[in-house]
């Protein structure tokens, strides 16, 4: 919620002082935010050991046990590639709006209030997520909310109106927040607690590729193409990835032990920081 409201309140910003006051401006305020908040980072607690040495393991095996930290990582491909799918979406958002907004006939003003719709709708998103506890296994959620997703930016793409646009925009933040929770709530079960500061990592570079990838898509899509079809290609690409990273999901699942039981979402995600322990089926314990 907290980065969403983050999100939601820098579009508005952006706009209202590059439009405003001057396009320098946000550059300068950014930069300035970011050297205050390295101040912050040494006011921080310690954070909590995430194994100890006669912590569980994970089916046996922990990094350095058996299997090398780089096989390790590369077992989550899968959460990896429906990473780089969610945020490839929101690039399609940020970065075609102005230009689907121009072809409409709409202010381009308009983009930074549009998105701030989308970002205050994932911060209830995020809350509304984790008020419950949602039937289904992870990598069904995940697939479920990436299509209908897909489909709302599609929407966009398609409407022709302020009010439609901002509309679908609004379902897709809703959607976007749970699927991004989806997806790191698959990686703290796919890796053991020990190597999930480095799987992050790996998660947080495989997002960065796909919100790339689908803006140079868009990007170079533009001067050939309206904004409405860059959109919908990159729609496109994300369902294709979406597919891959399901599809390597199952593979997975199939072949590890306990795959084929599956037990209802309880309390069992457990605190956040503490890992959520247990064995067998990864996704057994959400």
């Amino acid at each position: 919620m907290l980065t969403f409201g983050v999100w939601a309140v820098s579009p508005a910003t952006v706009t209202g002082l590059a439009l405003g006051v001057g396009p320098h401006l946000p550059l300068l305020l950014a930069a300035a935010l970011m050297a205050a908040s390295v101040a912050g980072l040494w006011v921080l607690p310690a954070g909590w050991a995430a194994d100890g040495p006669d912590g569980p393991e994970r089916r046996g095996e922990r990094v350095g046990r058996g299997a090398s930290r780089l096989r390790v990582l590369a077992r989550a491909w899968p959460v990896y590639v429906t990473g780089a799918a969610g945020l490839s979406l929101l690039a399609l958002a940020e970065l075609v709006l102005p230009a689907l907004l121009e072809q409409r006939g709409i202010a381009v003003g308009w983009a930074g209030p549009l998105l701030t719709v989308m970002s205050v709708s994932s911060a209830i998103g995020a809350f509304l997520y984790g008020l419950r506890s949602w039937p289904g296994r992870l990598r069904t959620r995940s697939v479920v909310l990436m299509a209908g997703m897909s489909a709302a930016v599609a929407a966009v793409a398609l409407i022709p109106g302020a009010p439609g646009i901002a509309a679908a925009l609004a379902v897709a933040g809703l959607l976007q927040s749970g699927a991004m929770l989806t997806r790191n709530l698959s990686l703290r079960e796919v890796l053991p607690p020990d190597a999930l500061a480095a799987g992050y990592s790996v998660m947080y570079a495989a997002v960065g590729a796909g919100y790339a990838a689908t803006g140079s898509l868009a990007g170079a899509l533009l001067p050939l193409a309206a904004p409405s079809t860059a959109i919908l290609a990159g729609v496109a690409l994300t369902l294709v990835l979406t597919s891959v990273g399901w599809w390597g999901e199952i593979r997975a699942g199939r072949s590890a032990p306990g795959a084929g039981t599956a037990v209802p979402l309880g309390a069992a995600a457990g605190a956040e920081g503490a890992p959520v322990g247990g064995g067998g089926d990864p996704e057994r314990r959400l």
